[in-house]
C-alpha cells in the first residue's frame, strides 16, 4: 500500500451525500483531493447556499479537510494528511443567464463546471437529447470560464456541443467521469473518436465506474474498472487520463429520481435500475484497492502515479493558473 499512500490521489468527481462519514471514508481511501459536486439543478441562490454549507463542513472538519483553490493547495493537503475539497458543478444552471455570476463563483472557489447535465440549457445540449450544439451565450460562458480559471467539464454533454466546446476553449477541457462506448453502448459513454478528439486538443479524460455504464454493469469488479482505463489509455496515451469515480455514497432512490428528471413536470430521462459499485471499490474507503488492481494488471509505478492523480494535478494547473 506504500505506493498508494505515497501518491497524490485525485478523484475527478464525487457526488456523495456530504457528511462526516463520507469525509472520513475519503481519508480512509487516501484521497488527496476530490472534485465534489455542490450544484446540479440548483439556481444561483441555492448553489450559494450549498457552497456555504460545504465551506462550513470544511471548517468543522478541518482536522481532515481543506478547501482547494490552487494546485499548491492540493500538494499542501497531501503534506498535511488531509483531503482537499475542490468545489464543482455538474450543470451550469447556476450561472442562470448572467455571465457575471461565473467570476462570482470563481471567487467563492468553484474550479470545475460541467456545461450541461443530460438535457438542454442556455449553453448547449446534454447527451440524452437531439444535440443543437453550443449557443452564442455558451461561447461567451466558455470564454469567461477560461478567463477566471474554471475548468470546462463535458461528461454529460451531447457529442456536438462537446466538440464545439473543445474547439472553443482556449484551455484544456475534461470528460471528468466517462466510459468508452467501445466497451458498452450507452448515451453517457464516449466513442473512440470522441475520446481521441478531446485528447488531441489538449483535453483530459477521467474514467468513471458508475455501474450502468460499465461493460458488466453491477457484475463488474475493480478489475473491470482498470480494464476500462486501459482501453482509453490505449487510445490516447497515459498522460491525459485520470479517474473520476462518480461515487454517490449515502444517497437513496429519491436522489436518483431528482438528478434524472427531465424538462416537463414529472418527466424522467432514464431509469438506472440497481446501483451497485464494482466489487472491490464499493465505497470511497476502498480506493486503495484501485492501486492494487492497477499493479495486478501489470501497470508500472509511473503509470499508476500519473493516473491516480499527477495527471489531474498537471491539467488543473494549466486551467487554474498560479
Amino acid at each position: 500500500m506504500s505506493l498508494h499512500n505515497d501518491s497524490i490521489v485525485i478523484d475527478g468527481l464525487i457526488i456523495a451525500k456530504w457528511e462526516r462519514s463520507v469525509f472520513d471514508d475519503m481519508r480512509k481511501g487516501g484521497l488527496t483531493a476530490a472534485n465534489c459536486t455542490v450544484s446540479v439543478w440548483e439556481g444561483f441562490t441555492d448553489t450559494v447556499d450549498n457552497i456555504a454549507e460545504m465551506k462550513q463542513k470544511i471548517r468543522d472538519y478541518s482536522d481532515i479537510l481543506s478547501l482547494v483553490r490552487t494546485t499548491e493547495d492540493i500538494r499542501q493537503a497531501k503534506r498535511d494528511g488531509k483531503t482537499g475539497i475542490i468545489l464543482g458543478f455538474q450543470n451550469a444552471h447556476a450561472f442562470e443567464d448572467n455571465i457575471g455570476y461565473i467570476e462570482a463563483f470563481a471567487d467563492m472557489g468553484v474550479r470545475v463546471v460541467q456545461l450541461c447535465y443530460n438535457t438542454q440549457n442556455l449553453i448547449g445540449t446534454g447527451c440524452y437529447e437531439r444535440d443543437g450544439g453550443l449557443s452564442g451565450f455558451g461561447r461567451e460562458v466558455i470564454a469567461e470560464m477560461n478567463r477566471v480559471g474554471i475548468m470546462v467539464d463535458l461528461s454529460h454533454v451531447g457529442s456536438h456541443t462537446s466538440k464545439e466546446a473543445i474547439l472553443e476553449s482556449k484551455k484544456p477541457v475534461t470528460y471528468s467521469h466517462c466510459l468508452p462506448s467501445g466497451l458498452k453502448e450507452h448515451p453517457r459513454n464516449k466513442s473512440d473518436e470522441e475520446l481521441k478528439f478531446i485528447a488531441d486538443h489538449g483535453g483530459f479524460i477521467g474514467v468513471t465506474m458508475f455501474p450502468p455504464f460499465l461493460k458488466r454493469g453491477i457484475e463488474a469488479t475493480v478489475d473491470d474498472y482498470v480494464e476500462a482505463m486501459d482501453y482509453i489509455i490505449n487510445l490516447v496515451g497515459e498522460d491525459c487520463v485520470g479517474f473520476g469515480t462518480d461515487f454517490t455514497q449515502g444517497y437513496d432512490k429519491g436522489f436518483f429520481d431528482w438528478i434524472t428528471h427531465d424538462k416537463g413536470r414529472y418527466r424522467r430521462l432514464t431509469n438506472f435500475g440497481t446501483i451497485l459499485n464494482p466489487e472491490g471499490i464499493r465505497t470511497i474507503g476502498e480506493t486503495p484497492n484501485l492501486t492494487v488492481a492497477m499493479e495486478k494488471a501489470g501497470w508500472g509505478e509511473r503509470k499508476i502515479q500519473k493516473v491516480l492523480g499527477e495527471n489531474w494535478l498537471r491539467v488543473f494547473g494549466e486551467v487554474w493558473g498560479a
